[in-house]
């Protein structure tokens, strides 16, 4: 059970993301003991690999924090992202066998689609409400709200990996703040297209 909530972890963290978990998981098996991805997932220990992560990193931190940039780039990370999410559940989830049961590891496709519908979910939520968080503060809020998805990104990482637990409760409380966000988001869009009918 404990390695599903790794995956679930790392997947929602991939939806803020998408390099984020990649490269903690990449450097952690490199670097440390703590992660021991499988074989077929070798790729994301090799040197060349993790620099291109490192790179794709800094240009998605960049691009995510300016307005109108930042919603051009969520419409191309709409592949990218549950992409990641799908490969970081698989490769945790089929490294930690602290699962008695064998069904996951038996059926590892399974850990592909949990992962992509994570982060899909994830990312359309981070979608709608960003263009609402540029309108309402003129821009100035880009920012503010990528750096926030940045470090709840890596934490969540970290979390999902060192407290599988804790990450669990982290991510339905993120998923509560969410929901919140999205209909505060459709609350607004509603305000805006009423006032723009009596004008």
């Amino acid at each position: 059970m404990l390695a599903v909530l790794t995956g679930l972890g790392l997947s929602a963290a991939a939806g803020l993301n998408a390099y984020i978990p990649l490269l903690v998981v990449g450097l952690l098996d490199r670097y440390t003991d703590v992660v021991r991805l499988p074989a077929e997932f070798g790729w994301l220990t090799n040197g060349w690999v993790l620099s291109a992560i490192a790179v794709l990193l800094i240009a998605e931190v960049v691009l995510d924090k300016v307005p109108i940039v930042d919603t051009a780039n969520d419409a191309v990370q709409t592949f990218v992202r549950p992409a990641a999410g799908g490969a970081v559940f698989a490769a945790t989830d089929a490294a930690q066998q602290v699962d008695s049961s064998t069904f996951m590891h038996d059926n590892p496709w399974i850990g592909w689609v949990l992962g992509i519908v994570v982060a899909l979910i994830v990312h359309l939520t981070k979608a709608t409400v960003r263009p609402v968080v540029n309108a309402g503060t003129l821009g100035t809020g880009a920012p503010v709200v990528s750096t926030a998805e940045d470090t709840v990104s890596l934490g969540m990482s970290l979390l999902a990996i060192l407290a599988p637990v804790i990450a669990l409760i982290a991510l339905v409380l993120l998923a509560f703040a969410g929901l919140r966000l999205v209909k505060a988001a459709r609350a607004r869009r509603k305000r805006t297209a009423s006032q723009t009918r009596q004008a």
